[in-house]
């Protein structure tokens, strides 16, 4: 068996966010896994305490509000062997230099993955029944009466769910939907056939998932291919009645052109991102009862960021005992993540 060492490791994050991440149980582990002075937490690198942290750091364990490990803190970090972000996309946080440098880089999307399939599953169930529309339309007395008649076919059984990008979360939106009576379909340009099939689904091009699907729900990476993907054309392809979810960035969505499609009633929306972000105040999507927004709250939020800095400190003891990351980052992916 390989002897783990303990490697001397470094904090890197808003202070606030240390506790939102590690609670004591497991501030207790990373003491026992590592050299760390759990008092210090750098949110700037330019300080004379930072520089002194970072002459000896071998691991920087980050999370949101880290500076970014450009060229200036690479340089002043020569021992620096590792960054385990505790969060989701390193995009902004490390830079060409830590890459120059040969610095190994893990993320927890893997964790942050889960509460927004969690979240996804749930609207889709909940689109299916036309739990929103019932629900605003309940509220007049006018329509307490009769109400199903005004929302023939509602339900999940054998309905069409489409899955655009096989990512962390699009895998783990598919497994949690093997379990229901649905027909599920994948659209991702990286994948076979063969691939797809492995995960149980049939693959399709995407204006024919969008075309043939009850739900639609998008977990591609904000990458300039995908920028407005859903533009007035693709969602004029929605079948009537459609749900389109967005869960991922809300530049993939034109915002104009969803706005002006919504606003016929003829599909509906359930947004956790936007595009900006937030909505102006005046965003006529606030008020329709065919749209759900939501504050960017399908991704890690309370106890659910806890299972983020387990996985960092699972990845740290990887490392401490020379081992791979089990959720590597690597450069030359960066152009298809999130």
């Amino acid at each position: 068996m390989v002897q783990a060492r303990r490697p001397v490791v470094v904090l890197a994050m808003s202070p606030q966010n240390l506790p939102r991440l590690l609670d004591e149980p497991m501030r207790q582990r990373l003491a026992r896994l590592a050299d760390v002075d759990l008092d210090v937490v750098l949110d700037d690198f330019r300080t004379e305490r930072a520089q002194e942290a970072l002459a000896r750091a071998e691991v920087l364990l980050t999370c949101w509000g880290s500076p970014p490990v450009d060229a200036e803190a690479v340089a002043a970090a020569p021992r620096l062997e590792a960054v385990i972000h505790g969060a989701g996309t390193v995009k902004s946080l490390v830079s060409e230099a830590a890459w120059r440098q040969g610095v190994r880089v893990s993320s927890a999307v893997a964790a942050n993955a889960v509460p927004v399939a969690e979240f996804t599953v749930s609207m889709i169930v909940l689109a299916g029944k036309r739990v929103f529309p019932i629900q605003a339309a309940f509220r007049e007395q006018a329509a307490r009466q009769n109400w199903e008649a005004r929302y023939p076919g509602y339900g999940n059984y054998r309905t069409t769910v489409g899955i655009i990008g096989a990512s962390h979360v699009g895998r783990r939106v598919l497994g949690l939907l093997a379990s229901y009576d649905m027909d599920v379909l994948l659209a991702d340009p990286t994948l076979t056939a063969e691939q797809a099939e492995a995960l149980g689904v049939r693959l399709v091009e995407l204006d024919e998932l969008v075309s043939s699907s009850d739900v639609v729900s998008i977990h591609a990476p904000d990458i300039p291919q995908t920028h407005h993907m859903f533009d007035a054309r693709r969602l004029a392809l929605l079948r009537d009645g459609a749900t389109l979810i967005n869960t991922a960035r809300g530049r993939l969505v034109d915002t104009e052109a969803l706005t002006a499609e919504a606003a016929s009633g003829r599909i509906n929306a359930v947004l956790d991102v936007t595009h900006p972000e937030p909505l102006p105040g005046d965003s006529p999507l606030f008020t329709m009862p065919n749209v759900v927004l939501t504050p960017h709250i399908a991704g890690s939020l309370g106890n659910e960021v806890l299972r983020m800095g387990a996985l960092a400190l699972d990845e740290l003891e990887r490392f401490s005992r020379g081992e791979e990351f089990a959720y590597p980052v690597l450069e030359d992916r960066l152009s298809q993540l999130a």
